[in-house]
C-alpha cells in the first residue's frame, strides 16, 4: 500500500483522484495548496505526489522546488497549461511526469502505478562507476561529476542518464527508454522523452554530444 499526497485547490479534483487511488489500494492524503504540501512533506514521507500548478499561496512549480531540496519523492504535475515551455519548466524543477487537464483518472492511475513500480525496482546494488575523461558517474551514490564538479540533475534525468550509460554503445529505441525509465506507454506522445533528452544534454554541457540522436530509432550514449 502506497501513500499518495494529492495537492489541488479544487475539492472535486482531489475527490476524483482520491476515489480512483483508494480503489487501486493506495492511502491518500490531501493538501489544498503548495504551502500546505511543503509542510506536510517535511513532517512525513510519501511514495508519490500528484500536484496541480495553479494554486493560491504557492504554485505547484514553487512547491516542487521546495520539496526537491530534501526529497526525491516522485511528483506528477497536473495542469491546464500544456505548452512545451511549461512542460520543460516542470521537468527542470524535478517533476517526473506531466498530465494535462482534463485528464483520464484511469490513465493517471496507470501512470501512478507505473512510477511506483519503477521506484521500487531501482537498482541499489551496483557499486561501479563510469569514467570518461572528466565525466564521472557513480551509480550507487547517484552522482554525476564533470571535472570534479557535481552536476545537479532532476531524479528522472539521473534515471535516464544512468540507464543510457549502463547500455553504452547500444541503440535504444524510444519505446525501450520509455518502458525502462518511465515504465509505461506514453500513448503516442513522446514529448516527455525528448524534453528530458534536451535537459540532459544541457546538464552535460561539453559532454552533451555523447547522447546521440538516432533518427527514426531513438538515442544512444557513446564515447567514440
Amino acid at each position: 500500500m502506497s501513500k499518495l499526497l494529492v495537492v489541488d485547490d479544487e475539492f472535486r479534483i482531489r475527490e476524483l483522484i482520491k476515489k480512483y487511488a483508494i480503489y487501486e489500494g493506495h492511502t491518500v492524503f490531501e493538501a489544498e495548496n503548495g504551502v500546505e504540501a511543503v509542510h506536510m512533506c517535511k513532517r512525513q514521507d510519501f511514495d508519490l505526489i500528484i500536484m496541480d500548478i495553479m494554486m493560491p499561496q504557492l504554485d505547484g512549480f514553487s512547491a516542487c522546488e521546495q520539496i526537491r531540496k530534501t526529497s526525491e519523492t516522485p511528483i506528477i504535475m497536473l495542469s491546464a497549461l500544456g505548452e512545451e515551455y511549461n512542460r520543460i519548466h516542470g521537468f527542470e524543477t524535478g517533476v517526473d511526469d506531466y498530465v494535462v487537464k482534463p485528464f483520464s483518472p484511469k490513465e493517471l492511475m496507470m501512470r501512478v502505478n507505473a512510477i511506483l513500480k519503477r521506484s521500487n525496482q531501482k537498482d541499489t546494488s551496483s557499486n561501479d562507476r563510469f569514467t570518461y575523461k572528466g565525466l564521472c558517474v557513480d551509480f550507487s551514490a547517484r552522482t554525476v561529476e564533470i571535472d570534479k564538479q557535481r552536476i545537479n540533475m532532476t531524479p528522472k534525468e539521473y534515471d535516464l542518464f544512468f540507464f543510457m550509460v549502463k547500455n553504452k554503445g547500444i541503440a535504444l529505441s524510444r519505446e525501450t527508454l520509455i518502458s525502462k525509465v518511465w515504465g509505461y506507454d506514453f500513448f503516442g506522445d513522446d514529448r516527455t522523452l525528448d524534453t528530458h533528452i534536451k535537459l540532459l544534454r544541457k546538464s552535460l554541457g561539453e559532454y552533451s554530444s555523447l547522447v546521440v540522436t538516432l533518427r527514426g530509432v531513438g538515442y544512444r550514449f557513446e564515447t567514440q
